[in-house]
């Protein structure tokens, strides 16, 4: 028996076919977003975007930005 081993690029676009054809764009992209893992380092982007704000300067933006939406 003699088997023919595809590479993972070729594997991965026939699945994303498939997905596509069966599920359409939308459930597919919602399917496979849930295999990315991301970039970065959140926590030293926060640190560095956050250092000289204060708990209570944070608190006063959310407060500002959860009342009620105007049209």
């Amino acid at each position: 028996m003699n088997v023919q081993v595809k590479p993972l690029a070729e594997i991965t676009q026939q699945a994303i076919e498939i997905l596509y054809r069966e599920l359409g764009v939308v459930e597919t992209v919602r399917f496979l977003s849930q295999f990315t893992t991301g970039y970065g380092n959140y926590t030293e982007e926060r640190e560095f975007l956050f250092e000289e704000l204060t708990l209570d300067q944070a608190l006063s933006a959310m407060k500002k930005h959860s009342g009620p939406q105007s049209a």
